[in-house]
């Protein structure tokens, strides 16, 4: 069942669920299609375009054009880095700062569909930063939950910058961890000045009630300020 956070004629928010894609697909599960079929249903117009991604592996809020005039504004502002973007993350370990600046430079493999963290610039590294703040610790599994805020938008990067650090997202294979479910990373918050309108867009999804995130109910959600957890 599709989850739409906020709709208007230029653009929308939704959730996508963890395995679904972000970006069209002639055969695979994917957003643009889910929300054309949801919009069709309702005799809407289906236009729907990507404007920016989430990893496959990936949950939580989106932000689609529904209008061919307005694509290249929200793109442009995904660009600028004017989209405010937050996640959940849980990482196997515990963090020595309960908050911080992460800074890195990363080179992503695109044979492998792998990123990694370099000690120089060369071609086609590029600088990554994110922020995050410690929201709490499960000590009986070393499980610690952090707010992340991304500050730039690299491939993998919320994955690659932990890993390197030693505290690899919860379930990541790709990065280091155990296969003990999905990668606990989740797109909970955006926030945005709407191209058109000029008014604020500013929406909040939590995680699904599900392991790992129900080790952590009580803080995720105190920070979606009493968002029900349970959709």
């Amino acid at each position: 069942m599709m989850k739409l956070l906020y709709e208007d004629k230029h653009l929308c928010l939704a959730v996508k669920p963890t395995g679904v894609l972000s970006e069209d697909h002639p055969t695979k599960a994917c957003m643009p299609a889910l929300l054309r079929g949801y919009f069709q249903g309702l005799g809407k117009p289906d236009y729907i375009a990507t404007v920016h991604r989430l990893d496959k592996v990936v949950g939580g809020v989106m932000l689609f054009s529904r209008s061919a005039a307005v694509t290249g504004k929200l793109t442009g502002l995904i660009a600028r880095h004017e989209v405010e973007k937050e996640y959940f993350a849980i990482l196997r370990g515990r963090p020595e700062r309960e908050e911080d600046t992460l800074e890195d430079l990363l080179f992503h493999d695109s044979t492998h569909n792998k990123s990694y963290v370099v000690t120089r610039e060369r071609k086609g590294v590029r600088k990554a930063s994110l922020s995050y703040k410690v929201l709490g610790y499960c000590q009986a599994e070393d499980l610690t939950l952090v707010r992340v805020r991304l500050h730039t938008g690299r491939t993998h990067q919320i994955r690659v910058q932990f890993s390197h650090r030693k505290l690899p997202l919860l379930g990541d294979i790709r990065y280091g961890s155990k296969a003990d479910c999905d990668p606990a990373l989740w797109s909970f918050h955006l926030a945005f000045t709407h191209p058109v309108t000029k008014k604020r867009v500013d929406v909040v999804a939590a995680p699904p009630a599900e392991y790992p995130w129900t080790l952590f109910e009580e803080e995720i959600g105190a920070v979606c300020d009493r968002i029900d957890m349970y959709p």
